[in-house]
């Protein structure tokens, strides 16, 4: 069985959190509402509330990675998700996804324990530039990302159409290509590349309001 350590400073969350892992087969083996309060030693993973967390949050997070394996729960603040990854966390959810999503990603990250990709840099960016580059085909995306969703083999040929002896070959191929040991890996490689993406597309969002902008003031005022 799983044993989880839970970090959230609301006590309401936490206590519902912690249930529904615990309906899900999860054990949860210590709940804890500071920084202060050390993880227990026992746990297979951490699962940090990113509201218990400080403004550097993701030095938080890269100091616990380096003895576990983390999955944050974020709520507000999706543009940290990024960096939280970046930092060492395996897995970014979010407070409203379902608690089987959850579940599934805490199973994922759970066996990546003591693992860590071993053909990318390992600085953050580093690691996010060596993801974003490596080129996958269409379909090996959109294995990824199921993948990332916490969707198993079967799962994934249903949606795909496809057979669940053809998903583990893109499988095998993106864990090459990717250098990726472990179900945990893909779905941390699958979220840096989503990260990044997010980001491109603001830069060239930003990119483009800033053209518009200029266009605007070179315009003639009108009488």
């Amino acid at each position: 069985m799983i044993r989880i350590d839970i970090l959230s400073n609301s006590p309401v969350y936490l206590v519902g959190l912690a249930q529904t892992l615990r309906n899900s087969g999860i054990q949860v083996v210590a709940t804890r509402s500071s920084l202060d309060e050390e993880p227990f030693w026992l746990a297979d993973a951490l699962v940090v509330d990113a509201e218990a967390l400080p403004d550097d949050g993701p030095r938080y997070i890269s100091q616990m990675a380096q003895n576990a394996t983390v999955l944050v729960v974020n709520q507000g603040m999706p543009e940290k998700a990024g960096a939280y990854l970046t930092a060492g966390a395996v897995s970014v959810v979010t407070r409203k996804e379902p608690a089987e999503r959850i579940a599934n990603a805490i199973r994922s990250v759970a066996g990546g324990v003591s693992m860590r990709p071993s053909t990318v840099n390992h600085s953050p960016a580093g690691q996010r530039t060596a993801f974003k580059d490596l080129k996958l085909s269409g379909r090996e995306e959109q294995v990824l990302r199921h993948i990332s969703l916490g969707l198993t083999h079967g799962q994934i040929a249903t949606r795909l159409g496809i057979s669940a002896h053809t998903v583990d070959t893109y499988v095998k191929r993106i864990r090459t290509k990717l250098g990726a040991g472990n179900k945990a890996e893909l779905t941390r490689a699958a979220m840096l590349r989503a990260s990044y993406e997010t980001a491109a597309a603001d830069a060239d969002d930003h990119v483009a309001h800033h053209s518009i902008d200029q266009q605007s003031a070179h315009l003639p005022n009108p009488a």
